[in-house]
């Protein structure tokens, strides 16, 4: 049905609980996917370096990839960005952002929308609604948005939530596959 290829955000790597669940649910429905960490994570570096570097590293390595289904980039955060920077350019069906950064925490003057609207295919953003670099209502209107209730940046529920863990990456998840369903396959 597809390929989707996942990038990790600044602060984590590809085995952060939304891409692990990604990458343990969709095979099953027929989308291959991929976990990518960054070089910069691979030698060891805690500090991401530049965006244009960071889009370097990932163009290099999606250069040598050539499904053979429809391919989405996605990531979740700096990922996310990363993804929206180059899902034209490497010829994607669709862009998957996770935890979309719309802004730094407090900061929404500092707006990174024209990164998400400027990806050039179609776009899902799947955020929660607890989310301090942008709350599902601060994204602008004709966006693909998929609300995790309760969840923070990094898809964590509290204890006390309408959902438990398992159930809040249990609706991100269907929230691809439906989305990779009607706008990508």
């Amino acid at each position: 049905m597809a390929t989707l290829v996942l990038g990790h955000g600044a602060g984590g790597g590809s085995v952060d609980r939304d891409l692990l669940a990604l990458a343990r649910a969709l095979p099953a429905q027929g989308v291959s996917v991929f976990r990518l960490d960054q070089p910069w994570r691979v030698a060891g570096k805690k500090v991401a370096p530049a965006p244009q570097i960071l889009d370097e590293g990932w163009v290099a390595v999606l250069d040598t990839l050539r499904p053979q289904t429809p391919l989405v980039l996605g990531g979740r955060s700096a990922g996310a960005r990363v993804a929206c920077r180059t899902s034209r350019h490497l010829g994607a069906s669709g862009c998957l952002a996770l935890a979309f950064p719309l802004h730094p925490p407090g900061r929404p003057d500092k707006s990174r929308v024209d990164e998400l609207t400027g990806a050039g295919v179609t776009t899902l953003v799947v955020q929660g609604d607890r989310d301090v670099f942008g709350k599902p209502d601060e994204f602008p209107d004709g966006v693909d948005l998929a609300v995790v209730p309760g969840a923070d940046h990094g898809f964590r529920v509290p204890k006390r939530n309408v959902l438990t863990q398992e159930e809040a990456l249990g609706v991100l998840v269907e929230a691809v596959l439906e989305w990779i369903t009607r706008e990508v396959a």
